[in-house]
């Protein structure tokens, strides 16, 4: 008998410290995705390239959301995935070394497989 596919959403995240609500917004979906067992990517592209640097997320805050390092964190626990932009990075002068653990840089190529092989792309 085969296994069935497990579902899965990509979230798209292109803001950071700059816009709380909306750095938040992807982590918070992605909790609820993976508690409903869905897999659950985020990549970080653009200036939300700045959160998977070590010290980043201790401040970052949304009124309403828990802070950004206890989502960050709660996604990573439950086997969330955290894709890091090589190319967004290398032009904000971050070396993958100033990565939080467990983020993982990404190129074009292997980002659009994960597009492709998902059930759903979302972008904020």
């Amino acid at each position: 008998m085969a296994e069935e596919k497990k579902e899965k959403i990509v979230y798209i995240s292109t803001y950071g410290a700059e816009d709380p609500e909306r750095a938040s917004l992807p982590f918070v979906l992605a909790n609820a995705a993976l508690v409903m067992e869905v897999e659950a990517v985020v990549a970080l592209q653009g200036a939300s390239v700045f959160l998977a640097k070590k010290g980043m997320l201790e401040h970052v805050h949304s009124a309403g959301f828990a802070p950004l390092k206890e989502l960050v964190d709660a996604f990573l626990e439950q086997g969330g995935r955290l894709l890091v932009c090589v190319p967004c990075i290398q032009e904000r002068k971050i070396d993958v070394t100033d990565l939080i653990d467990k983020a993982v840089p990404t190129a074009g190529g292997s980002l659009t497989e994960e597009f492709l092989s998902a059930d759903a792309t979302l972008v904020y």
